[in-house]
């Protein structure tokens, strides 16, 4: 199979989940079993799930002009979400669930920037309202109603217009159909076509949203989601950013002399308490994946779609859209990833290097030598043989 030219898509999730930290003292099973029974789904789930989604900032008004003249004449696009979108939806396509985290806030008029005029090291973006359309969209499948698509607001840029600006992004996007994760501690009920409902759960590194760093609460958090919904998925922002956090340690991290927690530890407690998969991003690059007895943990999928000043420079400009089959709760059928390249801010075009199944085949069997995924040649997600 080539980039690009999918056949049906198995689950793509953006997710992660929390377990006890093996780094901090406390102990835990390392699989991550529950004191709940696996609940059967009617049929197989297929989620379609990727990094971090920005389509455009109106916060710095400069960037916007001089970088929606570039799109065009470079590309010959131009600087609407529903245009930006277009390249993503096939990574996307068959996809019962699409989640996404979207990575700043929606909105118009003035608005308050959590940035000083003269910080160098401090990011805002607001997406304009059609911003919300344009992420629906991403589930759209001919005359049907598509996919159920979710947006995680568990991240540190949706309060880049304010707590106001954070308010106006979840209704909007509500209004346009999108399910909302990482309000509250409270996981997002998704009813399926097929009869089923499974929870989302999403969190961040501060007390507005569900905390990452307090891992007892994260157990306890997706606990009570699996006791109502039974199949679980956990979207997980943290981690340290940019071309040196591509390695991950069983470690609290930081940024910007920020606790940006610690990805292993979350990861452990969110299994504790039974969730199915953990996806991650936060980074801004790939990270390692692992196998957790039939459940799946994948530490950063990158930037996926990011229309504002961001860092394209390597590694940033891979990412992948990660596709999983969930048959039931805790239990991940198989997995597969769709290898993504941004030529140019918000320019999404196929991989043909497959340069993030080599990234993290061999970042896993760095970080995680017995447990760490293999990413076969198709882009398939393996168990690691164990010597």
């Amino acid at each position: 199979m080539t980039a690009g030219t999918w056949k049906t898509p198995t689950l793509v999730l953006i997710g992660l989940i929390a377990v006890v930290s093996r780094g901090s003292g406390q102990t835990g099973p390392r699989a991550g079993d529950s004191p709940q029974s696996p609940r059967p789904l009617s049929t197989p789930v297929r989620v379609c799930a990727g990094g971090d989604v920005t389509l455009g900032t109106n916060l710095d008004s400069t960037w916007a002009k001089s970088n929606a003249e570039a799109l065009w004449q470079q590309f010959g696009l131009r600087a609407h979400p529903d245009s930006l979108t277009l390249a993503l939806r096939p990574f996307l396509a068959g996809a019962d669930v699409v989640l996404i985290n979207v990575e700043g806030a929606i909105g118009s008029g003035p608005a308050p920037t959590k940035c000083g005029r003269k910080s160098t090291t401090c990011y805002a973006f607001r997406q304009p309202p059609s911003a919300a359309r344009a992420i629906r969209s991403l589930g759209i499948r001919g005359n049907d109603s598509g996919s159920v698509v979710v947006g995680n607001v568990a991240n540190n840029h949706s309060h880049d217009a304010g707590p106001a600006g954070r308010v106006a992004t979840i209704a909007a996007l509500r209004a346009a159909g999108v399910r909302v994760t990482g309000v509250d501690t409270l996981a997002t009920p998704l009813a399926l076509a097929s009869g089923d409902t499974i929870g989302v759960l999403g969190f961040y590194t501060e007390s507005d949203s569900p905390n990452a760093r307090d891992l007892p609460a994260v157990r306890r958090y997706v606990a009570h989601a699996v006791a109502r919904y039974g199949t679980v998925i956990v979207t997980m922002h943290l981690g340290a950013e940019g071309a040196g956090a591509q390695r991950t340690r069983n470690a609290n991290e930081r940024f910007v002399n920020m606790d940006r927690g610690n990805p292993v530890g979350f990861a452990d407690a969110a299994f504790a308490g039974g969730a199915t998969l953990v996806v991650g991003h936060g980074p801004h690059v790939l990270r390692a994946a692992e196998w957790r007895g039939d459940r799946l943990v994948l530490y950063s999928l990158g930037n996926l779609l990011t229309y504002g000043p961001f860092n394209m420079q390597e590694p940033a400009n891979r990412g992948a859209v990660a596709c999983a089959t969930i048959d039931s709760a805790r239990y991940v059928s198989r997995a597969e990833l769709r290898p993504t390249m941004q030529l140019w801010h918000g320019v999404l075009r196929p991989d043909s290097t497959h340069r993030a199944w080599t990234l993290i085949d061999s970042l896993s069997a760095l970080d995680f030598p017995t447990t760490g995924v293999t990413v076969d040649s198709t882009g398939a997600l393996r168990k690691r043989k164990r010597p």
